[in-house]
């Protein structure tokens, strides 16, 4: 035989190798549920965020976010009621998703996690913006 054969013939026994072990790994899980819709998006393998840390998430959020805001204020106490339920409006919706490791990195290792600033910036919306913004004072009967 001539090196090309032997080649060829090489790699068809170790592709044919890796094919035999490569289906002979199976998931040892059972199937999902038929009554369980499959959602090929849904990545999440984790454990569920409980009530109780979603509540403590919530309002360490909120603190945090109201702080955030009256940091640099001259009038902190007034500040403090006029951010607190914008603040609270967007824990809540941050909390809805909320994974059980974003849940871990903020409360236990006071970190933000990307995932969180992202839903962030859509909860700051949904909170602020979307909202129906008062009438401009009508100057001389102008409209």
């Amino acid at each position: 035989m001539n090196n090309k054969s032997k080649l060829t013939l090489q790699t068809i026994l170790l592709s044919a190798a890796l094919a035999l072990i490569l289906t002979g790994c199976s998931d040892d899980e059972p199937k999902q549920q038929a009554s369980k819709a499959h959602n090929p998006w849904d990545h999440s393998h984790e454990a569920e965020v409980t009530d109780i840390q979603k509540h403590v998430f919530e309002h360490e959020f909120a603190a945090e976010c109201v702080d955030r805001e009256v940091k640099n204020s001259i009038n902190k106490d007034n500040d403090r009621k006029r951010f607190a339920k914008p603040c609270m409006c967007v824990a809540t919706f941050m909390m809805k998703d909320l994974t059980a490791i974003e849940a871990e990195k903020f409360l236990k290792e006071k970190k933000t996690t990307q995932s969180l600033r992202i839903r962030f910036e859509s909860a700051a919306y949904h909170c602020l913006q979307e909202k129906e913004q008062p009438k401009s004072p009508q100057l001389f009967n102008r409209r």
